[in-house]
């Protein structure tokens, strides 16, 4: 029965006086009754579904929706998420799920199988390699049972505890992706939130640099999907050996070459002047640091063998790197710049991160190899292991801004409408039918006028309206409106749910 119609009259005269091309404005105050909503008007006789669709028709397009903000009232919580966090409405949560289709969907293609871990670690797990930058900006706490435990910040650890968990029976190589929440307590800024989404993609058990371009080759991937191109993205590309041969060269021992790598880390971020300051806080000698950050600035291969000498590890992992680009055909996003170092202190060899070529926002991801992770856990050896981490912020702000991000809507197949009370559970078994064969199916689950009905499948952008009246479900059917077509007809139950699965089987307790 739908809400608001007159009783007491016959069904075109119904139909007349409440459906929105009607002339009539003819009113009935129905009684208050037990069961049944305040200004409910019901009747014995239920309308034609035929009649209702036909004389309803199409409605107008809805009008914009206003934000209304929040009302604060004494003793209200506060309705917004903790700072740094966000909350993920449908229309958000449409845009978050083509996202990480994306992500898995470019994971899957290069065969990678998907893994997950607790959000909530040891705080050992993060402490004792992920760097003092990394541990500063732990969630971290002591639990009931006296246990410190932090918010995972990032994946990889996660991944080397689960190796280690595995040990021999892991067949390598594997090849694992994760898209997960990430914490860290940071300043926020333009993409950088306190808590985001994460996709690494790792590759355990590959020594050499044939892991890392297929790494980059997936992220490529990934930035052709949505739109991107070489000329809004570059991928700088350098090697952790490269610094650590030139701090030798100027004689900065071994054991100040992770705090250095924090600090060169910042170069983008900070003005030179204060990453000279803290280098010198190390107690760098000033001509080192001309030294050091001189090399930093080259931009070619050929400059930093000349430096570096021939018989370079590292110049020649570099090389190799670039010819498997060209072999892929990324080569045209790849940049060549030593200053790249990643803050964590557990990359090795290969170090890289993505960015807009135009400056405006932080790294978009970033990853390398990290060959010594395991054996810093506890392993007796060290297993080759390379990957990278990308986050759900930047790339959105990216995205948009250059008008690439998607709109996903909320869609459904059909709209069941039942047209009378009475036919609710004739529509719930419509509906079920429907769904079983794999259609998505809005039900309205309360009386509704058929105008609603109209914009309600509009607004969802469904395919069909399915509406079950009485005189039509007395003959096996039910009138289907194309809401494309603009054209309606009565259809047999059986013709409509052809093709759905049978209901499971009941099995004993």
């Amino acid at each position: 029965m739908l809400r608001g119609e007159v009783c007491g009259r016959s069904a075109s005269a119904r139909t007349r006086s409440r459906l929105p091309f009607s002339s009539g404005s003819a009113r009935c105050k129905a009684p208050r009754h037990g069961g049944f909503g305040r200004g409910t008007c019901w009747s014995a006789t239920a309308p034609s579904a035929a009649a209702v669709a036909n004389e309803a028709g199409a409605p107008a397009k809805p009008g914009e929706g206003k934000v209304t903000q929040p009302v604060e009232r004494k003793g209200m919580i506060d309705t917004q998420p903790p700072r740094g966090t966000r909350d993920f409405p449908p229309e958000d949560m449409r845009l978050r799920n083509w996202l990480f289709g994306e992500f898995a969907a470019v994971s899957t293609a290069f065969g990678f199988e998907q893994f997950d871990a607790p959000v909530l670690e040891s705080e050992e797990l993060f402490v004792r390699k992920a760097g003092e930058e990394i541990t500063e900006q732990l969630y971290n706490f002591e639990d009931k049972g006296g246990r410190r435990v932090a918010l995972r910040p990032e994946l990889t650890p996660s991944l080397a505890r689960l190796v280690l968990q595995r040990g021999k029976q892991l067949p390598l190589p594997a090849k694992w992706f994760a898209i997960g929440q990430c914490w860290r307590y940071e300043r926020m800024t333009r993409g950088r939130r306190r808590e985001h989404y994460q996709w690494n993609m790792d590759i355990v058990g590959v020594p050499g640099v044939e892991a890392e371009a297929e790494l980059l080759a997936a992220i490529v991937m990934f930035f052709q999907r949505v739109g991107l191109t070489a000329a809004d993205v570059g991928i700088k590309v350098s090697n952790r050996k490269v610094l650590q041969s030139v701090l030798t060269q100027y004689g900065v021992p071994p054991e100040s070459f992770a705090k250095v790598c924090v600090i060169v880390d910042k170069l983008d971020k900070l003005p030179r002047e204060k990453v000279e300051e803290e280098l010198r806080a190390l107690g760098v000698a000033a001509s080192t640091i001309d030294g050091v950050l001189g090399a930093l600035q080259l931009r070619d291969l050929e400059a930093l063998a000349a430096l570096l000498g021939p018989e370079s590890e590292a110049v020649a992992e570099l090389r190799k790197l670039w010819e498997l680009a060209a072999g892929y055909g990324f080569q045209d996003w790849l940049v060549f710049d030593p200053s790249v170092v990643r803050g964590l202190a557990y990359y090795t060899g290969t170090v890289f991160e993505a960015r807009d070529r135009a400056g405006q926002l932080r790294a978009i991801c970033g990853g390398g190899r990290y060959d010594k992770l395991l054996a810093t856990f506890g392993a007796t050896d060290n297993t080759p292991m390379a990957g990278f981490g990308f986050g759900d912020a930047v790339i959105v702000e990216l995205l948009k801004e250059r008008g690439l991000l998607p709109a996903p809507g909320h869609r459904v197949d059909d709209v069941v409408v039942p047209l009378d009370g009475a036919l609710r559970p004739a529509a719930a078994g419509i509906a079920t039918a429907l769904r079983r064969g794999g259609r998505s199916v809005d039900l309205v689950l309360e009386a509704k006028k058929m105008k609603w009905a109209f914009k309600h499948a509009e607004k969802l952008g469904a395919a069909r309206l399915v509406l079950v009246g009485t005189s039509e479900w007395e003959r096996g059917a039910v009138v289907v409106k194309d809401l494309a077509k603009f054209e309606q007809k009565e259809m047999p139950v059986a013709e409509l749910t052809a093709g759905a699965a049978p209901p499971p089987a009941a099995t004993a307790a």
